[in-house]
């Protein structure tokens, strides 16, 4: 006894993979030409960039020490 089978069809792609497909080319496109512009060592990624805002953040927080001792230094002169 042979089992019969409906053919299957290809279901059209929808909108949210087509989507999904044109971010991810472009994010590639844009990969590719951050690579050739600033060579594959100087390439920004979440590691680079969150060590900088870390960096950033120790600089504001010594700028403001420092502004705080001389702001006490002053205080301290005029009194």
């Amino acid at each position: 006894m042979a089992t019969q089978t409906a053919p299957t069809e290809a279901t059209p792609a929808g909108f949210a993979a087509v989507s999904r497909a044109v971010v991810s080319a472009a994010a590639d496109l844009v990969t590719g030409v951050q690579r050739a512009v600033v060579g594959p060592t100087n390439i920004r990624t979440a590691q680079s960039n969150a060590w900088d805002a870390i960096l950033a953040d120790r600089a504001r927080n010594a700028a403001r020490d420092e502004l705080t001792r001389e702001v006490a230094a002053m205080l301290a002169r005029s009194r």
